[in-house]
């Protein structure tokens, strides 16, 4: 049974900085860490994890240095995307020692397990902030999928294509995004597409397939669903997801940290 770990949207920020004046983002990310090794005894085995963007919050080789350096305690293997924050060029070279960073172009990739394939793709856009699909990378979707004759597959993208309510985050999210419906609704087998980008754990329906948004393992986006609020963040408890097939893809979220219990319902039985 294949096990996938997504975590999302880590903002590593130089040393001695707080993103936006106020998260540990770094402190935050090394919780993440202890938290999945500590728990695979009881969760895994994991097979992977993957990171499905905003790495940094502004793109230095100074933050991907050091969010490597925190990533090094993970006892599984990762992947990552970029989202909006990110400097694919700088990128790029940071993960320049990694297979399955391409040398040029989108940063794509694909790996198979035994009983589901993960896609990651790049939609971001240089000095944007929304998301957007170029043709290489629609052209590299439609090719991997072709071969796949319907297995069961996780596609993975920065910016959600749906529209969630909070509003100054829907303007970010991914334009132009029909072909990209049509792309994974007429997939004949089990797809469900997942993406970072909001900081919140949301699911909604996009085309055929469920599209799941992954929460932030620092803080999140504030829930404010009103018209003209402000862009603001909420120190809430980070997470990430789980993702496994068990007869079908279905995802767990975990909340970042330590936490009393377990404790048994009826300890007498």
């Amino acid at each position: 049974m294949t096990r996938i770990i997504q975590i999302s949207d880590t903002h590593i920020v130089p040393h001695g900085q707080l993103a936006y004046g106020q998260v540990d983002t770094a402190a935050a990310l090394a919780d993440c860490v202890d938290t999945i090794n500590r728990n695979l005894p009881v969760i895994g085995p994991v097979d992977m994890v993957f990171v499905a963007g905003d790495l940094t919050d502004f793109g230095s080789a100074e933050e991907y240095q050091r969010f490597r350096a925190l990533m090094e305690p993970l006892d599984l293997p990762y992947r990552a995307i970029p989202g909006n924050h990110d400097n694919i060029d700088v990128m790029r070279a940071c993960f320049a020692d990694q297979s399955w960073m391409p040398t040029d172009g989108p940063i794509n990739w694909n790996v198979h397990f035994d009983d589901v394939v993960l896609i990651g793709l790049d939609s971001s856009v240089s000095e944007a902030a929304h998301g957007h699909l170029n043709d290489a990378t629609l052209l590299y979707l439609t090719t991997v999928l072709n071969a796949l004759n319907g297995k069961p597959t996780i596609v993975t993208i920065h910016h959600p294509p749906i529209l969630t309510g909070i509003e100054k985050m829907d303007i970010q999210n991914l334009r132009d995004s029909m072909e990209l419906k049509e792309i994974l609704s007429n997939y004949e087998g089990e797809l469900r597409l997942t993406c970072g980008h909001i900081h919140r754990n949301i699911v909604a329906p996009f085309g055929d397939v469920i599209c799941q948004i992954a929460p932030s393992v620092s803080h999140a986006v504030t829930m404010d669903l009103r018209e003209g609020a402000p862009n603001c963040l909420t120190k809430e408890p980070g997470g990430f997801l789980l993702h496994e097939f068990r007869g079908g893809i279905i995802s767990h979220h975990i909340a970042v940290g330590d936490y009393p219990g377990p404790f048994r319902f009826y300890p007498d039985k």
